[in-house]
């Protein structure tokens, strides 16, 4: 009887049909990098948790790998539902996955999310019929009420926050206890997501430890998106995810919160906690970070504990612009400059690398706003910067109908530069939408902000030219931005590697803005795409000596076209201080020391008189690597954020030598021990 009753049992089980559900969140890799599906392993993980959707469906492993599309495709012949996670950076993809599903499987029902998924819908599902429902904001329970009708009877009418081609809901509300989601890392789900590959791949964790945003930019989704609430996850659960990661010998977390830092006591345990486990398990490499925006003194204390671990990058303080009415039309609201220079400053006194952004083509902003931008960034002592395009998010206010038309915003489509991911296995191009005009600068001065732009970057910024520029400022008073106009003026007239490289710049930037896109590739540095910025910095100081001639060159046409008739004894020291500082390819040697005829560090940093006496100053090498693509990686894609292609001056060390003697005496021959360093 009770062996007949478990046949019984068994006998329904085995005819119980699971809805087949499969699932996408492409990406694309970095070297042997790529992302897990985060945000799907969300979504299967709280609808595990509901006994009674998790008995009726049958989640597939995620798509993820690009080059697969084609085989990812046929897997969805008998698929019930796919589930599509969108971002600007696989949108095209995956309405190409979609279309070509519903072709194979028309009864499929693709549902599509994430934060590329339009709030505006008109005219969307004429553009995509194969499309079905569009899910707007968080997905867990809105996920949750679809499946609950699927099995019912697929009448989703009364379901919130989607949109179908019939109608569009009221807004699903917020989550507001979001350990309500159980976590797919400490489940182990999410290592049943994805499929085992042949090969080495280190898969990146996104990690949330909030959700949401209080402030409005309105060139980002982000404030918008969450209705600016901030919702936290609990610490236990953080902290066991974090031990989680330990545990599974994770190099790369990408934490997803808007403002890191913000709740100061508890991410600083966060931070320790993080510290722990990097010390006890060695595997964890670097942690990315959004910063709390308007960043104090308040982090340092989180910043030092996660550069005590080696996983830091850079603290980001981030301007975005330093025009006042392009601010106010942004709605950004900067800390005071004065106290935005004294916090870099507080963060290097600390040994804290610090990371601004700028976006060039912001409503508002003029070319001479942003060269006025770029001369007050050039005369601190700021961090690494990033100058990025105003790119216009599709549910960002910037791209809200009547905002366009308030400020003239003109846009193209433009190829998504997704920098330092690898040249392979891309498969289908992406896109982006990027201004490139407004009602206050026009293309040919937006033009003109990108070569000054540029100019900041490698010049001054990257310090090839950084301490040139400075002394003309101090000296004789010429602005940055005319050091960046006369060093123009000189490639146009005179060739050198500077001048090679800016023709490039001109063609590169022409074509980017004609819409045909902003991919650097250069055989010599890799196999990856390089933001050209980068790339203009690896190329010019690849061979040193040409580098040198090319400065030396240009000082010469600077000094004539003013007059400054300055010693050509004193500019060559100069110059080969300048050139010293910059971090250099060919240079093995764990320290690198050198002599100088005039006491530049005390001049520079301290401001004091410039005084003609012999000094030798010595740092720690940044990078020593043989291998030159391994190089140019540690230096400027990994380094970057951290400074590792120049030196600054408050780290030289320095002795005082009488220049009796030095006399006759070859700077290779003199004892380093002599040098107390």
């Amino acid at each position: 009887m009770f062996l007949g009753i478990n046949i019984n049992i068994n006998s329904i089980k085995k005819n119980l049909k699971l809805i087949k559900v499969n699932s996408a969140q492409f990406n694309f890799q970095y070297e042997d990098q790529i992302h897990l599906p985060y945000s799907i392993a969300m979504l299967v993980s709280y609808i595990k948790s509901k006994e009674n959707l998790n008995k009726h469906f049958q989640f597939e492993k995620v798509f993820v790998f690009r080059e697969k599309v084609e085989e990812y495709i046929l897997q969805c012949k008998n698929s019930d539902i796919l589930l599509c996670s969108c971002y600007v950076w696989n949108w095209e993809i995956m309405i190409y996955l979609a279309e070509q599903v519903k072709k194979l499987n028309p009864k499929c029902s693709i549902i599509f999310g994430g934060p590329q998924v339009p709030e505006n819908t008109k005219g969307f599902f004429e553009k995509y019929p194969f499309v079905d429902i569009l899910v707007h904001g968080e997905g867990e329970q809105i996920l949750e009420n679809i499946f609950d009708s699927y099995l019912d009877n697929k009448d989703y009418s009364k379901i919130k926050g989607i949109s179908t081609k019939d109608f569009t809901a009221e807004p699903q509300p917020r989550i507001n206890d979001l350990d309500a989601i159980p976590s797919p890392y400490l489940t182990n789900l999410v290592w049943d997501l994805v499929e085992k590959i042949d090969g080495n791949v280190n898969w990146i964790c996104s990690w949330e430890t909030n959700r949401g945003c209080p402030y409005q930019c309105t060139f980002c989704d982000w404030g918008s998106a969450t209705f600016t609430k901030l919702r936290k996850f609990s610490d236990e659960r953080l902290f066991k995810e974090i031990e989680w990661f330990g545990e599974n010998k994770i190099v790369f977390i990408d934490c997803c919160d808007a403002n890191f830092g913000i709740y100061q006591e508890r991410d600083f345990r966060l931070a320790q906690k993080l510290k722990e486990m990097k010390l006890k398990t060695k595997h964890l490499q670097k942690m990315a970070v959004s910063w709390a925006k308007n960043s104090s003194q308040k982090i340092i204390p989180i910043a030092k504990e996660l550069q005590d671990a080696n996983i830091l990058g850079a603290v980001t303080l981030a301007v975005q612009s330093l025009d006042d009415e392009t601010l106010k039309i942004i709605k950004r609201a900067n800390i005071k400059f004065d106290k935005f220079s004294d916090l870099t400053t507080d963060f290097r006194n600390n040994g804290i690398p610090t990371y601004s952004e700028v976006i060039r083509g912001l409503p508002g902003e003029t070319l001479e706003s942003f060269k006025i931008g770029l001369e007050v960034l050039a005369s601190t002592k700021i961090g690494s910067v990033n100058i990025y395009h105003d790119m216009v998010l599709p549910n960002a206010p910037m791209n809200e109908p009547s905002y366009v038309k308030k400020y003239g915003i003109q846009k193209i489509r433009s190829p998504v530069i997704l920098q330092h991911s690898s040249i392979h296995r891309r498969g289908i191009q992406e896109y982006e939408y990027i201004v490139t005009s407004t009602n206050t600068f026009s293309l040919d001065d937006l033009k003109v902000m990108y070569l000054f732009s540029w100019a900041f970057l490698v010049l001054h910024n990257f310090g090839i030219l950084e301490h040139l520029s400075t002394y003309y400022n101090k000296n004789h008073g010429l602005m940055f931005t005319k050091f960046f106009e006369n060093f123009f003026d000189f490639c146009n007239n005179t060739d050198s590697v500077f001048s090679d490289e800016v023709k490039k710049v001109k063609i590169f930037r022409d074509n980017g803005y004609d819409g045909k896109g902003w991919n650097d590739h250069d055989k010599k540095l890799g196999e990856i795409i390089w933001p050209i910025v980068e790339a203009s910095w690896l190329r010019l100081t690849y061979d040193k000596q040409k580098l040198i001639e090319g400065i030396t060159s240009f000082i010469e046409y600077l000094e004539e076209k003013h007059g400054f008739n300055t010693s050509k004894d004193f500019l060559n020291d100069l110059i080969k201080f300048q050139s010293f500082l910059i971090t250099d390819r060919n240079d093995g040697n764990t320290f690198k020391r050198e002599f100088f005829e005039y006491d530049w560090k005390n001049y520079f940093l301290n401001n004091e008189p410039l005084k003609s006496h012999k000094k030798c100053y010595q740092y720690k090498n940044k990078v020593i690597e043989k291998d030159p693509i391994k190089w140019g990686y540690k230096v400027m894609w990994y380094g970057r954020r951290q400074e590792k292609y120049k030196c600054h001056i408050e780290i030289l060390q320095e002795e005082d030598e009488i220049l009796s003697n030095l006399d006759g005496i070859e700077l290779e021959e003199y004892p380093v021990q002599h040098l107390n360093f």
